[in-house]
């Protein structure tokens, strides 16, 4: 694979976004055990104030801050504004007859909402039954105690409760420096604007067409933002080279795929996007790279971005072409299936996507940048910064 074949040289709209070089990315051995949990913020959503008290002098010795609600309209008001590490909730809130706003309910409205859905909750009753604890888990609930409770079983429960948040959050943190550096690697050239975030629209578009599951549409989003995260390991001379590239150099370009997944591999949250990264730049025929793949051994995933790779390449502007219009990149994507570079059924499936009357108007909707809509965090931004300013002493 070090020599190119004359076929697998880039056409201009392969011609993708620039990245700064970078060394190895090198993750250090770490155990969660044995980092001190800190001062952890824990949330206890009771109704009776008794219980509330009871919990906080179980609770007072160790090192956390506390936060109480009665009701859990209370708690989720709370989780807008604070931080917390964990959620303590009774079973049955208020007058149970009555069926009102239950701690079940309170579970599932936390793990649905994607900010909080991470946050451990355990669920305290009175109510003996294994129905209740099998509802209890079932609503979302990490761990189920029933009173009366145990001083020393609360504080052990609830000390590793938080030991397990400390490795998620830890692994939360590793996976949004990744996104944060592959959105680096893309500002870094001004023509692709936000090619990562509308690749990840359009291909969970299609996915959703399709019908995939909600993994797979997950592993789609993160793949948009990742698939040429291995670009950082491509010099600059290479990724804004004019014209075509040589034999060498194109062996060098080829290679952001495999070091792209190398990068990631580490990562076991990301192995379903460990396929697209590697593998988007296959061809039906066989004759892509870097594995010459051909027809169904391509992963599905991989096929689906690599279509909405191409078509936002080709209906985007750069300094060495205007940008498509929708029919006319759907003819071009038409033709290479037809030449028997692109999955026929899947390129039907897209093209008959974006032809629909509302795919333009929804698109602009989707794609608007981050930077145009004000959600981008300050956090983002600053680590961004950071990471630019990283890639260039990696240049120096």
């Amino acid at each position: 694979m070090d020599q190119a074949p004359a076929r697998l040289q880039t056409t201009d709209w392969e011609r993708e976004t620039p990245a700064a070089p970078h060394q190895n990315l090198l993750v250090p051995d770490w155990s969660p055990a044995a980092e001190p949990l800190g001062r952890a913020t824990i949330l206890v959503v009771d109704h009776v104030d008794i219980n509330r008290q009871l919990l906080k002098g179980m609770l007072k010795a160790g090192p956390y801050r506390l936060l109480e609600a009665k009701q859990p309209v209370d708690a989720l008001a709370i989780l807008e504004i604070e931080h917390v590490d964990l959620i303590i909730a009774e079973l049955i809130m208020g007058d149970a007859s009555a069926k009102t706003f239950s701690g079940l309910d309170f579970c599932r409205r936390v793990k649905a909402n994607r900010r909080t859905r991470l946050i451990p909750i355990l669920i305290i009753t009175s109510v003996q039954g294994i129905d209740n604890e099998v509802a209890g888990l079932e609503s979302g609930a990490d761990e189920f105690l029933i009173k009366p409770l145990q001083p020393a079983v609360v504080r052990t429960r609830i000390r590793t409760m938080l030991r397990n948040k400390r490795a998620i959050d830890s692994l939360e943190e590793a996976e949004t420096i990744l996104f944060a550096l592959a959105q680096t690697v893309e500002q870094r050239d001004k023509e692709t604007g936000n090619h990562c975030q509308r690749l990840a629209t359009l291909s969970v578009a299609l996915g959703t067409a399709l019908g995939l599951p909600n993994d797979d549409l997950q592993a789609l989003h993160r793949g948009g933002f990742l698939h040429d995260i291995g670009k950082i390991a491509v010099p600059d001379s290479i990724l804004f080279k004019r014209g075509m590239l040589n034999e060498e150099e194109w062996a060098v370009m080829r290679s952001h795929t495999w070091k792209g997944e190398d990068v990631c591999r580490r990562m076991r949250s990301l192995a379903p996007v460990l396929p697209i990264i590697r593998n988007h730049h296959e061809k039906w025929d066989g004759s892509g790279y870097p594995d010459c793949l051909a027809g169904e051994q391509i992963p599905l995933l991989a096929r689906i971005l690599q279509l909405a790779d191409i078509y936002d390449a080709l209906t985007s502007r750069r300094s060495y072409k205007s940008a498509y219009t929708a029919e006319e990149a759907v003819a071009i994507l038409e033709k290479e299936a037809g030449m028997g570079w692109r999955d026929p059924e899947l390129i039907s499936v897209f093209c008959e996507m974006v032809r629909q009357p509302n795919f333009v108007a929804n698109s602009t909707a989707l794609f608007s940048p981050l930077a145009e809509t004000g959600t981008e965090s300050a956090e983002l931004r600053s680590m961004r910064e950071s990471l630019a300013r990283m890639s260039r002493e990696v240049l120096k």
